[in-house]
């Protein structure tokens, strides 16, 4: 994990001075000095009242020694403690603040502007004795029943531990608490508290997967109830398995080629235990990662399908419906012209012109009796036979 095949828990004070910029005789921290690539973007400008270092201190055996208040203490303890180790935890750092870091310990370049811009894919990079780890932390909102990201990075080197938080996740105080309170374990230098962070990380996915797992038992319910949301959930939630899925592949192979370095680095045979645990946790949370994905993209086809079945079950009603009230028309028309014949005839005699034909015939009434019942008759057997009636 780190460059130091004996294992001890910090390098000799020669070899810190090796690599290390020299102090300057006023105590001040020393310059960046003009960079050797290209430039990083401007850091976004911190909000009032934001504090950048949430927590830094010098450890001896793994026992806190010294709390600095600020970066250029915590340089200046660490300078006079040769065997110790700074753990420095940071929250959206400004540049000059990352800058006296890269400085102070020597960081990369290409490290530190990842670190400035955030938006970085999982990996693991090794820069000379530095160690460079990007993590994506989870959390479960249960309010809003979603899944919130948060971006992590960790610098690693022979006798430091350098966080920068991008978001809430992971609570990095419990685990230097935890660190704190097992001296034994955090003796054991920067990479003893790297496997916690991890460890951390990876813990943080547990409720995540139970949260998931209580939506997609929801989205199933609500798909076979009919619900027309849900599917506007499904999508949403597929693509939080998108981005989890993004955060959990990538660090099955950084831990594997972490284990893969255990002989080359001589890492501890404890640590070694722990990130094969870590390893097998993340194994087991990705392998659910991709089955909540499989079972989102099955429950959106099933969902599909009912929809399409629902649809042609309204539309077969709506055609009924329209069946039926086409053979009540029918019906009306039908009785409409049967009464029409009638009121024709009679509307025909009821003119009563001097002139009109028929007036005085005697037989005239008898006769439009008839001549109504014949044509309502001639009516009603036609439609019959055309099954309007």
């Amino acid at each position: 994990m780190s460059e130091r095949p004996d294992r001890r828990p910090s390098p000799s004070a020669a070899k810190r001075a090796g690599w290390r910029r020299p102090a300057d005789p006023t105590g001040a921290t020393p310059p960046a000095g003009p960079p050797t690539g290209p430039r990083p973007a401007p850091a976004a400008p911190a909000p009032p009242n934001h504090r950048s270092v949430i927590d830094s201190a010098v450890y001896r055996d793994g026992r806190r020694i010294a709390s600095p208040a600020s970066l250029a203490d915590t340089f200046r303890q660490l300078r006079e403690e040769p065997e110790g180790m700074a753990w420095i935890g940071l929250h959206r750092p400004t540049e000059p603040e990352l800058h006296s870091l890269a400085a102070e310990f020597n960081l990369h370049e290409l490290a530190v502007e990842d670190a400035l811009e955030a938006h970085q894919r999982p990996k693991l990079e090794r820069y000379g004795d530095t160690l460079f780890v990007v993590l994506r932390a989870a959390r479960y909102l249960d309010a809003q029943e979603e899944v919130d990201f948060a971006e992590l990075h960790i610098f690693v080197g022979p006798d430091f531990l350098i966080t920068v938080r991008h978001g809430s996740a992971p609570d990095l105080s419990a685990v230097r608490r935890r660190m704190e309170g097992n001296p034994e374990l955090l003796s054991l230098g920067p990479e003893a508290a790297l496997y916690a962070i991890l460890d951390a990380v990876v813990d943080g996915y547990a409720p995540v997967v139970e949260g998931v797992q209580t939506d997609i038992d929801e989205i199933e319910t609500e798909v076979f109830r009919g619900d027309p949301a849900v599917s506007r959930r499904i999508y949403e939630l597929s693509r939080e398995m998108v981005e989890f899925q993004r955060a959990t592949r990538p660090l099955v192979g950084m831990l594997h080629g972490l284990m893969a370095g255990f002989a080359k680095y001589g890492t501890d045979e404890e640590l070694q235990r722990y990130l094969r645990d870590v390893a097998d946790h993340v194994t087991h949370t990705s392998e659910r990662v991709d089955g909540f994905r499989q079972a989102l993209t099955e429950i959106l086809t099933v969902n599909a399908t009912l929809v399409s079945q629902q649809q042609n079950a309204e539309m077969r009603a709506l055609a009924e419906a329209g069946f039926e009230q086409n053979e009540e028309i029918k019906k009306i028309s039908a009785w409409a012209a049967i009464l029409f014949a009638p009121t024709l005839v009679g509307t025909i005699y009821g003119m009563n012109f001097e002139d009109m034909p028929e007036l005085k015939w005697a037989g005239g009434y008898p006769f439009a009796i008839l001549l109504m019942a014949v044509v309502c008759v001639s009516l009603y057997v036609i439609f019959k036979k055309r099954d309007w009636l």
